[in-house]
């Protein structure tokens, strides 16, 4: 990977920690879910008129010629936007991995609606806004907010489609261009499937540009590199390909970083690793105990209040499922820190997610198995402690371990059994280390430091040294995970 995508990769992980990033979705973003494009929409209106849509390039004029040739009249129009965009379709991966990140604001010109059904889905709430009096009013507990600035499929009639249309936009829907430069003014946009010949959002960046020269918010857009096609001359080629360059060092005047790509599937590789580095400074810690082993209740409720509060106060997070014997000292040792230490919000570092005990459609141990799916999926390292509980009046090892393991494998998250703790614990962290120790890449550092949470010898205390050290270890070992 070089060296600009490893920085965006960065900055973005950072700027999404302050939740300041935005996302300006195109119709490039909605490719591949069966939704036709510009060119394929307007084909029969193309033909009605005599013309050729593979050989115009201004698409908003075609529309125009349309409403111009039909007495202004965009019926046909609107009735092809319904037609092709109402239409069940699945979100990318792209929608799917925006969606669990902590994005507050996205940007969108497409017209349908897989922004906000793929924010339902990951059971996040979206205030969707597609007319400027919906700017008035707050959606109570949003998550999100969608600015949908072309309109929405489902009102065909207000949508952004014609030369007329954009020609009015800057008046009719001047709130919403204040809203856009508001953003672009304060947050760090990711421009995606998107061709920057939007006229409205030129007028924008433009105005944000003169008004802050010098000084602008630094953005991204992904732009694939030019193909050569075939039969096509060198000389044509390179003339697209000069072109190009040209193009991305005109929207370094907007301080809008291209990321230049070879195939549009990278975009879904480079945000997967933008994620994966979001979470590791998340941590999900299993356990589950009735019996203490050789540690005792009382030094072992101590050891994981202690592991709590001190991965709070780096600064890191702490997800907990209140497990059985432990969820109590993993709850103490987190609000301690961040009440006493830190005076901060609980929502900021900790996120608790009890089990519930009853379920009136459906099995416990499925609700369970989602739950913990869920739970996972804010963390990107996996600690695990002793993991027993008492089944029949004997003590056992907790399957509700084995299963949190198996989905923090799945999900590529990096895996601290502390084996030390024993039980189900010791028992993941031989498998482990086994593993580790079998394969020809395992980093000899790290592989040394995971030998030591194993260690029985070793006090309570001396193993909290060693879970910090090769927490640090994995998180310097390298930018980009996964």
């Amino acid at each position: 990977m070089d060296r600009e995508k490893q920085a965006f990769i960065t900055h973005i992980c950072k700027e999404l920690e302050d939740e300041n990033i935005a996302i300006f979705a195109g119709a490039g973003m909605s490719a591949g879910t069966g939704f036709v494009n510009w060119s394929e929409l307007l084909r029969p209106i193309a033909e009605e008129l005599g013309l050729d849509v593979d050989r115009e390039h201004d698409l908003v004029a075609l529309a125009q010629y349309h409403c111009n040739d039909n007495g202004n009249n965009r019926s046909q129009l609107n009735q092809r936007l319904i037609e092709e965009f109402s239409r069940d379709a699945n979100e990318t991966e792209v929608h799917r991995i925006l969606s669990r990140l902590p994005i507050r604001t996205f940007w969108t010109t497409n017209y349908d609606k897989l922004i906000e059904s793929s924010l339902v889905k990951t059971g996040k709430t979206p205030d969707v806004k597609h007319t400027k009096q919906q700017l008035a009013f707050t959606k109570p507990k949003r998550d999100s907010v969608v600015y949908k600035m072309h309109g929405d499929v489902e009102h065909p009639s207000d949508a952004v489609l014609t030369k007329d249309d954009y020609e009015k936009y800057h008046v009719k829907m001047e709130q919403f261009l204040s809203s856009l430069k508001g953003d672009l003014i304060s947050k760090t946009f990711i421009f995606i499937g998107f061709s920057f010949t939007d006229p409205n959002l030129d007028y924008i960046l433009s105005r944000v540009r003169v008004a802050y020269d010098g000084n602008q918010r630094r953005h991204y857009c992904f732009i694939r590199s030019v193909q050569k096609n075939d039969g096509e001359s060198d000389a044509d080629y390179e003339y697209r390909q000069r072109k190009q360059l040209l193009f991305i060092g005109d929207l370094n005047r907007f301080n809008i970083k291209t990321i230049i790509i070879d195939d549009f599937d990278e975009i879904e590789t480079l945000l997967k690793l933008v994620e994966i580095n979001h979470k590791k400074k998340s941590f999900f810690i299993s356990g589950a105990a009735h019996d203490y082993g050789s540690w005792g209740e009382t030094k072992s409720l101590s050891f994981v209040s202690s592991l709590s509060s001190k991965l709070v106060r780096k600064g890191w997070n702490v997800v907990s499922g209140f497990g059985l014997g432990i969820g109590s000292s993993v709850i103490c040792g987190a609000l301690e820190e961040i009440y006493v230490n830190q005076k901060r919000s609980i929502a900021d570092q900790l996120l608790l997610r009890p089990f519930p005990q009853s379920a009136s459609t459906q099995s416990l141990p499925t609700l369970w198995t989602m739950y913990r799916e869920d739970m996972i999926s804010h963390a990107g390292f996996t600690i695990l402690v002793f993991g027993n509980k008492l089944n029949d009046g004997e003590v056992v090892l907790s399957n509700g371990m084995l299963e949190e393991y198996e989905i923090s494998k799945k999900k590529n998250n990096i895996i601290l059994p502390i084996g030390a703790t024993g039980y189900m614990a010791k028992k993941i962290w031989e498998k482990e280390y086994q593993s580790l120790s079998a394969a020809e890449n395992t980093d000899d550092n790290f592989l040394t430091l995971f030998f030591e949470l194993g260690d029985e010898t070793k006090s309570p205390e001396q193993i909290l040294v060693v879970i910090q050290n090769i927490i640090e270890y994995s998180i310097k070992k390298g930018e980009l995970h996964g």
